[in-house]
């Protein structure tokens, strides 16, 4: 894989503060994670359940599943790219 410099000035005019960006990204790259991770857990699911007859063929294709996985870019990657984007959108909480 190779390394990506990132723009740092765009990503903090997006917020004003780098800091508040990095933590915008980190919470995106959860979500994303998280949702994956759902993803795979449902479709691997189907396979619990069968009998062990037919098990070399279902470990084939829950191994195929997973290596498909494998290859989606890293959430922190998404992440940063839907900043750079200005595709996240987010909110401050109110001050009083």
């Amino acid at each position: 894989m190779s390394l990506k410099t990132l723009n740092v000035e765009k990503l903090q005019d997006t917020t004003g503060n780098i800091y508040e960006s990095i933590v915008i990204m980190s919470k995106r790259a959860r979500q994303i994670a998280a949702r994956e991770k759902m993803e795979l857990d449902d479709k691997l699911k189907y396979f619990e359940g069968f009998e062990d007859e037919e098990e070399f063929a279902f470990n084939e294709e829950q191994e195929r599943i997973s290596k498909e996985f494998e290859k989606r870019p890293h959430a922190t990657q998404r992440a940063v790219a839907d900043m750079d984007n200005d595709k996240i959108s987010f909110r401050k909480p109110e001050i009083e």
